[in-house]
This record gives C-alpha cells, structure tokens and sequence, in this order.
C-alpha cells in the first residue's frame, strides 16, 4: 500500500501515518475491521470526518488521542484493551507519522503477544530513537505489567 509510513507488522496488525481520506477504501479493501486512530483531533493532517469515513466503509471506529507530549499509562492501557477486545480482527492503527503508534505497538506486542523486541519495532521506530526525547524513551522503558483501570 502507498499510504504515509505504512507498515504491516504482521498478516493481522498494520500501521501507517495518517491516511488520507480516499485511503480508507484501500484499508476497508485489503480486509481491515477496525481502525484505531491515536492522533489528536486538532492536528493539521487530522480528519474531521475520520470516524464518519470509517464507518461508512463497514468499519469499526476507535479514537484514543494521545498528546504527543504526555503518552501516559491511561492512554496506553486503553490502547492495550482495545487491541485485545480486537484480537479476532484485522486492524490498522495510525497516528500523524506512525511514532506514536510505534511506539505504543512496541510495548504491547512485546507484553502481551509474547514479541521479541526486534519483531515488535517498525521502521518508524528504529529512525526515530536516534532523535527520540525523554517523554517516549521513557514510555518505552516502563514497566509493561497489566495494570487494570
């Protein structure tokens, strides 16, 4: 797929930047059920209709925004419940440029599907970390222990 920093890390998980509006037919053709969207709604790149656009095309919609600043636990745990409620389904999780996103993936698909850390790191992730700031090197460092909100 041609679609911003896409990436399929594995038959039932991709990832990418921010689609553009057409680009969601292309997510819904390839056999996608679920999009989970990680951006804030007030970035530029964002969409405003992203959920009407979604589930127009038969797809489950899930808005988890996470200030690029802040990704605390709260964020990360509904993300985590999230993927597991769509363990049986094929999902496309985007941010504005898939960090976010990479990042978030990185921590799950090690604690909870048993990655290794090599498997769970896109190549957004290996770019970023030579430029990566406290707030996410830290967020990769926490512990990823279940905690239940």
């Amino acid at each position: 797929m041609d679609i911003f920093n896409y990436y399929a890390i594995t038959d039932a998980i991709s990832t990418s930047g921010q689609p553009k509006a057409g680009e969601f037919q292309a997510i819904a053709d390839s056999g996608h059920e679920v999009v989970i969207n990680l951006a804030l709604p007030d970035h530029e790149r964002s969409l405003a209709n992203e959920g009407a656009l979604v589930t127009g095309l038969g797809m489950i919609y899930l808005h988890i925004p996470v200030p690029f600043d802040a990704p605390d636990e709260r964020f990360y745990q509904f993300f985590c419940n999230a993927m597991e409620a769509m363990a049986d389904r094929k999902v496309w999780v985007h941010c504005i440029v898939n960090a976010r996103v990479s990042a978030f993936l990185h921590r799950y698909l090690q604690s909870r599907r048993g990655f290794s850390a090599e498997d769970a790191t896109t190549p957004v992730l290996t770019a970023w970390r030579s430029q990566m700031d406290a707030v996410w090197t830290d967020f990769l460092q926490r512990d990823t222990a279940r905690v239940n909100l």
